[in-house]
Protein backbone atom coordinates (compact mmCIF):
# COMPACT_ATOMS: atom_id res chain seq x y z
CA UNK A 1 0.00 0.00 0.00
CA UNK A 2 1.44 3.42 -0.91
CA UNK A 3 2.97 5.06 2.06
CA UNK A 4 1.39 8.04 3.70
CA UNK A 5 2.47 6.42 6.96
CA UNK A 6 6.04 6.34 5.69
CA UNK A 7 6.09 9.91 4.41
CA UNK A 8 3.89 11.85 6.84
CA UNK A 9 5.49 15.25 7.62
CA UNK A 10 5.21 15.06 11.40
CA UNK A 11 4.09 11.53 12.12
CA UNK A 12 6.26 9.13 10.06
CA UNK A 13 5.61 5.47 10.54
CA UNK A 14 6.60 2.21 8.94
CA UNK A 15 3.75 0.23 10.51
CA UNK A 16 -0.01 0.16 10.11
CA UNK A 17 -2.78 2.59 10.86
CA UNK A 18 -2.83 2.05 14.62
CA UNK A 19 0.89 2.73 14.82
CA UNK A 20 0.40 5.96 12.90
CA UNK A 21 -2.39 6.99 15.26
CA UNK A 22 -0.20 6.21 18.25
CA UNK A 23 2.57 8.38 16.86
CA UNK A 24 0.12 11.20 16.22
CA UNK A 25 -1.19 10.93 19.79
CA UNK A 26 2.37 10.98 21.12
CA UNK A 27 3.08 14.11 19.08
CA UNK A 28 -0.15 15.67 20.34
CA UNK A 29 0.88 14.99 23.93
CA UNK A 30 4.31 16.55 23.35
CA UNK A 31 2.81 19.61 21.64
CA UNK A 32 0.33 19.98 24.51
CA UNK A 33 3.17 19.97 27.05
CA UNK A 34 5.10 22.55 25.01
CA UNK A 35 2.00 24.75 24.72
CA UNK A 36 1.43 24.57 28.49
CA UNK A 37 5.07 25.43 29.10
CA UNK A 38 4.87 28.42 26.77
CA UNK A 39 1.62 29.55 28.39
CA UNK A 40 3.14 29.47 31.85
CA UNK A 41 6.64 30.80 31.21
CA UNK A 42 7.22 32.20 27.71
CA UNK A 43 4.13 33.77 26.18
CA UNK A 44 3.90 36.84 28.40
CA UNK A 45 7.64 37.66 28.50
CA UNK A 46 7.85 37.35 24.71
CA UNK A 47 4.78 39.55 24.25
CA UNK A 48 6.28 42.22 26.53
CA UNK A 49 9.60 41.98 24.73
CA UNK A 50 7.96 42.33 21.33
CA UNK A 51 5.96 45.30 22.57
CA UNK A 52 9.06 47.08 23.86
CA UNK A 53 11.33 46.26 20.91
CA UNK A 54 8.80 46.78 18.12
CA UNK A 55 6.34 49.57 19.00
CA UNK A 56 2.96 49.54 17.30
CA UNK A 57 3.78 52.30 14.80
CA UNK A 58 6.74 50.25 13.49
CA UNK A 59 4.94 46.94 13.17
CA UNK A 60 3.76 47.87 9.72
CA UNK A 61 7.28 47.03 8.52
CA UNK A 62 6.92 43.40 9.53
CA UNK A 63 3.20 42.99 8.93
CA UNK A 64 3.47 41.94 5.24
CA UNK A 65 4.94 38.57 6.23
CA UNK A 66 1.85 37.81 8.31
CA UNK A 67 -0.27 38.16 5.17
CA UNK A 68 1.53 35.37 3.27
CA UNK A 69 -1.28 32.90 4.08
CA UNK A 70 -4.14 35.31 3.29
CA UNK A 71 -4.55 34.39 -0.41
CA UNK A 72 -4.59 30.68 0.41
CA UNK A 73 -8.27 30.56 1.36
CA UNK A 74 -9.81 32.12 -1.77
CA UNK A 75 -7.21 30.37 -3.94
CA UNK A 76 -8.16 27.02 -2.38
CA UNK A 77 -11.84 27.61 -3.11
CA UNK A 78 -11.21 28.63 -6.72
CA UNK A 79 -8.86 25.71 -7.34
CA UNK A 80 -11.29 23.22 -5.84
CA UNK A 81 -14.20 24.42 -7.97
CA UNK A 82 -12.14 24.78 -11.14
CA UNK A 83 -10.48 21.39 -10.92
CA UNK A 84 -13.73 19.82 -9.79
CA UNK A 85 -15.41 20.88 -13.02
CA UNK A 86 -12.40 19.62 -14.92
CA UNK A 87 -12.89 16.24 -13.28
CA UNK A 88 -16.60 16.31 -14.18
CA UNK A 89 -15.49 16.52 -17.80
CA UNK A 90 -13.58 13.28 -17.22
CA UNK A 91 -10.31 14.99 -17.98
CA UNK A 92 -7.42 13.37 -16.10
CA UNK A 93 -5.61 15.41 -13.48
CA UNK A 94 -1.86 15.80 -13.63
CA UNK A 95 0.36 15.28 -10.59
CA UNK A 96 0.40 19.06 -10.10
CA UNK A 97 -3.39 19.34 -10.41
CA UNK A 98 -3.86 16.54 -7.90
CA UNK A 99 -1.53 18.36 -5.54
CA UNK A 100 -3.56 21.56 -5.92
CA UNK A 101 -6.78 19.70 -5.10
CA UNK A 102 -5.26 18.13 -1.97
CA UNK A 103 -3.84 21.49 -0.89
CA UNK A 104 -7.24 23.11 -1.43
CA UNK A 105 -9.00 20.56 0.75
CA UNK A 106 -6.28 20.79 3.40
CA UNK A 107 -6.35 24.59 3.62
CA UNK A 108 -10.16 24.79 3.59
CA UNK A 109 -10.58 22.16 6.29
CA UNK A 110 -7.85 23.83 8.32
CA UNK A 111 -9.92 26.99 8.39
CA UNK A 112 -13.06 25.13 9.42
CA UNK A 113 -11.20 23.41 12.25
CA UNK A 114 -9.55 26.71 13.24
CA UNK A 115 -12.92 28.43 13.69
CA UNK A 116 -14.15 25.70 15.99
CA UNK A 117 -10.97 25.62 18.06
CA UNK A 118 -10.91 29.40 18.49
CA UNK A 119 -14.44 29.28 19.85
CA UNK A 120 -13.67 26.36 22.16
CA UNK A 121 -10.51 27.86 23.68
CA UNK A 122 -11.54 31.53 23.73
CA UNK A 123 -8.08 32.94 24.31
CA UNK A 124 -7.35 36.66 24.54
CA UNK A 125 -4.77 38.20 22.17
CA UNK A 126 -1.28 39.53 22.95
CA UNK A 127 -2.24 43.03 21.81
CA UNK A 128 -5.29 44.97 20.65
CA UNK A 129 -5.70 45.29 16.89
CA UNK A 130 -9.28 45.21 15.61
CA UNK A 131 -12.61 46.04 17.22
CA UNK A 132 -11.01 46.88 20.57
CA UNK A 133 -10.35 43.20 21.19
CA UNK A 134 -9.29 42.44 24.78
CA UNK A 135 -5.57 41.76 25.05
CA UNK A 136 -2.68 41.15 27.41
CA UNK A 137 -0.82 44.35 26.52
CA UNK A 138 -3.78 46.73 26.35
CA UNK A 139 -6.17 45.33 28.97
CA UNK A 140 -3.87 43.13 31.12
CA UNK A 141 -6.09 40.10 30.56
CA UNK A 142 -4.49 36.75 29.91
CA UNK A 143 -5.84 33.27 29.64
CA UNK A 144 -8.38 30.94 28.10
CA UNK A 145 -12.11 31.55 28.33
CA UNK A 146 -13.71 28.34 27.10
CA UNK A 147 -16.58 28.67 24.60
CA UNK A 148 -16.48 32.46 24.77
CA UNK A 149 -16.34 33.45 21.11
CA UNK A 150 -16.28 37.07 20.00
CA UNK A 151 -12.91 38.79 20.27
CA UNK A 152 -11.43 35.90 22.24
CA UNK A 153 -9.86 34.09 19.33
CA UNK A 154 -6.07 34.06 19.57
CA UNK A 155 -5.61 30.30 19.95
CA UNK A 156 -4.62 28.63 17.68
CA UNK A 157 -3.13 30.87 15.01
CA UNK A 158 -5.20 30.69 11.82
CA UNK A 159 -2.33 32.08 9.74
CA UNK A 160 -0.08 29.28 10.96
CA UNK A 161 -2.75 26.67 10.33
CA UNK A 162 -3.20 27.81 6.72
CA UNK A 163 0.55 27.95 6.15
CA UNK A 164 1.24 24.48 7.55
CA UNK A 165 -1.85 22.92 5.98
CA UNK A 166 -0.36 23.85 2.62
CA UNK A 167 3.23 23.02 3.52
CA UNK A 168 2.34 19.59 4.92
CA UNK A 169 0.97 18.50 1.54
CA UNK A 170 3.86 20.00 -0.43
CA UNK A 171 6.33 18.45 2.00
CA UNK A 172 5.09 15.02 0.94
CA UNK A 173 4.42 15.68 -2.75
CA UNK A 174 7.54 17.76 -3.49
CA UNK A 175 10.06 16.80 -0.78
CA UNK A 176 13.01 18.30 -2.65
CA UNK A 177 11.89 21.76 -1.49
CA UNK A 178 11.75 21.00 2.22
CA UNK A 179 14.28 23.72 3.19
CA UNK A 180 12.12 26.36 1.47
CA UNK A 181 8.99 25.13 3.25
CA UNK A 182 10.74 25.17 6.62
CA UNK A 183 12.06 28.71 6.09
CA UNK A 184 8.63 29.95 5.01
CA UNK A 185 6.91 28.47 8.07
CA UNK A 186 9.63 29.84 10.35
CA UNK A 187 9.38 33.32 8.82
CA UNK A 188 5.61 33.45 9.32
CA UNK A 189 5.93 32.12 12.88
CA UNK A 190 8.64 34.58 13.90
CA UNK A 191 6.75 37.51 12.46
CA UNK A 192 3.45 36.55 14.10
CA UNK A 193 5.14 36.40 17.49
CA UNK A 194 7.54 39.28 16.91
CA UNK A 195 4.78 41.66 15.86
CA UNK A 196 2.57 40.53 18.77
CA UNK A 197 -0.17 39.21 16.53
CA UNK A 198 -0.01 35.87 18.37
CA UNK A 199 1.53 34.25 21.42
CA UNK A 200 4.21 31.65 20.82
CA UNK A 201 1.89 28.87 21.98
CA UNK A 202 -0.77 30.01 19.48
CA UNK A 203 1.75 29.58 16.67
CA UNK A 204 2.98 26.18 17.86
CA UNK A 205 -0.58 24.87 18.17
CA UNK A 206 -1.46 26.32 14.76
CA UNK A 207 1.52 24.59 13.15
CA UNK A 208 0.46 21.27 14.65
CA UNK A 209 -3.16 21.63 13.56
CA UNK A 210 -2.14 22.69 10.05
CA UNK A 211 0.34 19.83 9.69
CA UNK A 212 -2.28 17.38 10.92
CA UNK A 213 -4.83 18.69 8.44
CA UNK A 214 -2.42 18.32 5.52
CA UNK A 215 -1.38 14.86 6.67
CA UNK A 216 -5.00 13.70 6.93
CA UNK A 217 -5.79 15.13 3.49
CA UNK A 218 -2.94 13.04 2.10
CA UNK A 219 -4.16 9.95 3.98
CA UNK A 220 -7.64 10.33 2.48
CA UNK A 221 -6.26 10.85 -1.00
CA UNK A 222 -3.98 7.86 -0.58
CA UNK A 223 -6.93 5.67 0.44
CA UNK A 224 -9.68 6.93 -1.87
CA UNK A 225 -7.97 9.02 -4.55
CA UNK A 226 -5.75 8.08 -7.42
CA UNK A 227 -3.76 5.74 -5.22
CA UNK A 228 -0.46 6.26 -7.06
CA UNK A 229 2.78 6.02 -5.10
CA UNK A 230 4.19 9.43 -4.20
CA UNK A 231 6.61 10.81 -6.70
CA UNK A 232 5.39 8.70 -9.62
Amino acid sequence: MPGIFRFGPLFPCSGGAMSAIQRWLTTLALVTLVVIGCYLWLDRPLALLAHSVLPAHRRGLSEPLTHIPDPLIPAAALAFVGLGFRALGRRPLSWLAETVVICSVSVAMGQVIKNQLKFVFGRTWPDTWIGNNPSFIHDHVYGFNLFHGGGYASFPSGHMIATCALIAVLWIRYPQLKPLYALTALAVAVDLVGANFHFLSDVIAGAFVGATTGWLAMVLFDRFGAGRPYGS
